[in-house]
C-alpha cells in the first residue's frame, strides 16, 4: 500500500551530536506496533524516541509525542468505560542507544476514534 522512512534525524548527527531535525531519514528499530480497528498504526521502534500514529491507508503520521525513554517496547490499546488508551513502557534499550528509564505512559484516545 505504502512505503516510507521509518524514524527522523532528531537524535542523529555528526559526531554524535543530535541534529534535533524533523527529517524522515529512516532509523533502525525494534519492537513492534499495534493497529486499531479504526486504521491507525501506533509505533515508537524507532531511536528518536518518539511514539507515533500513522494512517494505516496513507502511511502518513498524524499525531506523535517526545517519549521519556527510548519506545523499544510493543503499545497496547484498551478500552475501560468506553474510552480507548494508549500505553507504551518506555524503558529505552542500551543496543539501540536510546535514552533508558522506567516510564510506563498512558494516553486518552480522542472519543470515537481508536
Amino acid at each position: 500500500m505504502w512505503d516510507r522512512p521509518f524514524g527522523t534525524a532528531r537524535k542523529n548527527g555528526p559526531w554524535g551530536i543530535p541534529s534535533m531535525l524533523p527529517l524522515e531519514i529512516g532509523t533502525p528499530n525494534n519492537g513492534g506496533a499495534v493497529v486499531t480497528a479504526s486504521g491507525l498504526i501506533f509505533i515508537a521502534a524507532a531511536t528518536d524516541d518518539l511514539i507515533r500514529a500513522i494512517d494505516i491507508e496513507t502511511g502518513k503520521t498524524v499525531w506523535s509525542d517526545v517519549l521519556p525513554a527510548g519506545g523499544q517496547a510493543n503499545p497496547m490499546i484498551y478500552e475501560q468505560n468506553g474510552r480507548e488508551y494508549l500505553v507504551i513502557m518506555a524503558g529505552g534499550h542500551h543496543f539501540m542507544e536510546t535514552p533508558e528509564g522506567d516510564y510506563v505512559i498512558a494516553y486518552a484516545l480522542p472519543e470515537g476514534r481508536a
